[in-house]
């Protein structure tokens, strides 16, 4: 079964300040849950800037404090307005992520739009409703959080 989260935030601040951060690679670590594990494996020099076509390696905790890698490709970026990204290894049998910028009064609207599929068939369907929704959400939260606290409490 194919799962979907979407999630809307206002940031007070100018389209490039907004899209110099989302799209920024190095920044994935400041808006992900310290329990994550999160850390960028892919050289430095190799996330400086995001491209289509880029693959950028990860090591994330997401369950039972299993450390795994997850592989992302972009593979779509309109500069200043819209990246996707996609899950070539990892966790998920799918994860498709878009990442939309859109300039409205008052700041900019970034909107994430998330369609993923667990792996393991009936097995992943049950963790979905046990756990998986649940930390989807709540690594959602904290993203929300943590831009809300670094852009709109100013």
């Amino acid at each position: 079964m194919l799962y979907q989260i979407r999630t809307k935030q206002l940031l007070k601040i100018d389209l490039k300040t907004a899209w110099d951060f989302i799209s920024s690679p190095k920044n994935l670590a400041t808006i992900t849950p310290s329990y994550m594990g999160f850390v960028i494996k892919s050289p430095p020099e190799d996330i400086e800037k995001m491209y289509a076509g880029q693959i950028i390696e990860y090591d994330v905790t997401p369950i039972l404090g299993i450390k795994m890698r997850w592989v992302t490709e972009i593979t779509y970026v309109e500069q200043g307005h819209y990246f996707v990204d996609i899950q070539r290894f990892g966790p998920y049998a799918l994860w498709h992520h878009k990442h939309f910028l859109k300039e409205v009064p008052g700041g900019v609207e970034v909107t994430d739009i998330i369609h993923y599929k667990p792996p393991l068939g009936f097995l992943g369907r049950l963790a979905h409703a046990l756990f998986i929704k649940k930390q989807i959400k709540t690594i959602f939260d904290y993203r929300h959080q943590k831009l809300e606290a670094m852009f709109n409490q100013k």
